[in-house]
């Protein structure tokens, strides 16, 4: 069982760059901790790789895992609306296409078919 202040030293780890917890999340790609289930974390992870413009391969991935741990299609596309306050409109625009392809939809080319 977690105790309350688990949360405190986790926070006072990552502030000091805490080589062994942040290999462990990296290699394992969870923080070990139950405090979030893994579809919110796979998420939470199409989330971030929004925020920062990754690359059409680390979308794939993000959006794999997210399917995988359970999320639906709905849900990714949610998830990108749910970060445009925080990373703008012109963010969520660029990577729409992106997600798209992640998940078998061409976007782009469903949008030249429309324009046709």
């Amino acid at each position: 069982m977690r105790r309350m202040d688990d949360y405190k030293e986790r926070l006072r780890r990552l502030a000091v760059h805490d080589d062994a917890l942040l290999e462990r999340i990296v290699v394992e790609g969870r923080s070990g901790t139950s405090v979030i289930d893994e579809r919110t974390e796979a998420l939470m992870r199409v989330a971030a790789t929004v925020a920062v413009d990754a690359s059409l391969a680390s979308f794939q991935h993000a959006v794999a895992v997210a399917l995988a741990a359970g999320a639906t299609r709905d849900e990714i596309v949610a998830s990108l609306e749910a970060v445009t306050p925080v990373t703008g409109a012109a963010r969520v625009v660029q990577c729409a296409p992106k997600v798209g392809l992640a998940l078998g939809y061409d976007v782009e080319s469903a949008l030249e078919r429309a324009d046709e």
